[in-house]
């Protein structure tokens, strides 16, 4: 069964779906987009006491929803200036030390470095034998991303790519997943030095958004890579939003060289939640 739905997503106008249903997430007919509302709050048990905006009739369409902003203490980030948070709720995929410039997907299966950074050989230099993690946001989760440390932004590239789903499932069967969707690459300046944070792009995932961007994926145009330069300095401070997910998707963590630590408790299929310490600085 596994193996089948995984030849499907092959099959499949992956770019075409992701599309129409981003068109479905944004409709604004109220019937159809209250029970869309509805039907997911059942379906995942969504807490929607800890939503700013309680009731689903006030979405004005399903990504309004799906993005929903929390109440301010629903989520507190940890205060240890060298603790680096949790920038997501979800589940740790894999989380560890870069082998060189190859890192972890699943059980039996690695991915390039470079690959996942583009193939910029030069920047992949700068986490060679660095730290990792990859943190899954499924359906049921708050979708928005927040910043694990203060940061500066040094650059944000977008990347095209496929939209295979990013569950266990596939990441235990797609070789080189990550680094096959389409992906928007984050570059901040940090405490703890050089910080990458890659939003990735799935299967029926709507779009991905930034604070200084706004929608990046999918592009307005057919982009073979775009780097998006800036006309002022962008300083995040540790649990500010940084972007958020139109649907689940996958948030990858890169830290340079023993300048990251992360928490023992975390292994793979480990639960997370928002502003939790992930890690420890070193440095």
């Amino acid at each position: 069964m596994k193996i089948a739905f995984v030849i499907l997503q092959y099959l499949l106008p992956q770019q075409l779906l992701s599309r129409l249903v981003g068109r479905l997430a944004e409709c604004q007919t109220p019937w159809l987009k209250n029970l869309l509302i509805k039907q997911f709050i059942q379906r995942y048990k969504v807490n929607m006491a800890e939503a700013i905006e309680g009731e689903a009739e006030s979405y004005p369409n399903f990504n309004a929803f799906f993005t929903r902003a929390l109440k301010a203490d629903a989520r507190p980030i940890c205060a240890d200036e060298n603790s680096a948070a949790c920038p997501a709720d979800g589940a740790i995929s894999q989380i560890g030390s870069i082998a060189s410039a190859r890192i972890l997907q699943a059980k039996g299966q690695d991915y390039s470095l470079s690959q996942l950074l583009g193939g910029d050989e030069a920047l992949a230099s700068q986490f060679r034998d660095g730290a990792f993690a990859t943190i899954y946001l499924s359906p049921k989760d708050y979708h928005r991303v927040h910043m694990p440390l203060d940061g500066e932004l040094r650059q944000s590239i977008y990347v095209p790519g496929q939209l295979f789903s990013v569950n266990q499932t596939t990441a235990e069967n797609v070789n080189s997943l990550f680094a096959r969707n389409e992906r928007l690459i984050c570059l901040f300046d940090t405490p703890a030095g050089p910080m990458a944070m890659i939003l990735v792009g799935a299967m029926i995932v709507a779009g991905i958004e930034t604070v200084w961007a706004g929608q990046v994926a999918p592009p307005p145009r057919q982009l073979t890579r775009v780097e998006y330069p800036r006309s002022e300095s962008i300083s995040l401070k540790k649990g500010e939003e940084m972007g958020r997910f139109k649907l689940g998707s996958t948030v990858i963590l890169l830290f340079a060289k023993d300048r990251m630590d992360w928490d023992s408790k975390f292994t793979a299929t480990s639960p997370t939640r928002l502003g939790e310490k992930l890690g420890e600085r070193k440095g």
